[in-house]
């Protein structure tokens, strides 16, 4: 999670919606009192590198920061859930997923 970017406003969101165009982007929305949650982080976690090579991983720490949630929900319309992966490529989400659906095969295969 070292190179992972924490999201935490709205603006991160402008930003990184932008910087999409350029390289994808994914966001992990991630409720910390969650243990199917805990289970995707740690996924994640064993593939981030595999993932950092294609794009930038950004992390949403939900339970302090639920209104950018429903703003990414809204912005990107995308029912909200959690945990949730959201792939995001030249402004607009090509993938998205939750639950135990999370995989870093599955993102690298559908999404990168």
């Amino acid at each position: 999670m070292n190179n992972w970017n924490e999201i935490l406003t709205e603006q991160d969101i402008d930003l990184l919606t932008e910087k999409s165009f350029t390289r994808p982007q994914i966001i992990f929305k991630h409720s910390v009192t969650c243990g199917v949650s805990a289970y995707a982080n740690f996924k994640l976690g064993e593939g981030s590198d595999s993932l950092l090579a294609k794009a930038d991983i950004n992390y949403l720490n939900l339970l302090r920061h639920r209104s950018v949630s429903n703003y990414i929900a809204k912005k990107f319309s995308v029912t909200h859930q959690s945990p949730q992966i959201i792939v995001l490529k030249s402004g607009n989400p090509v993938y998205n997923t939750s639950h135990n659906a999370i995989s870093v095969k599955t993102i690298l295969d559908k999404a990168l």
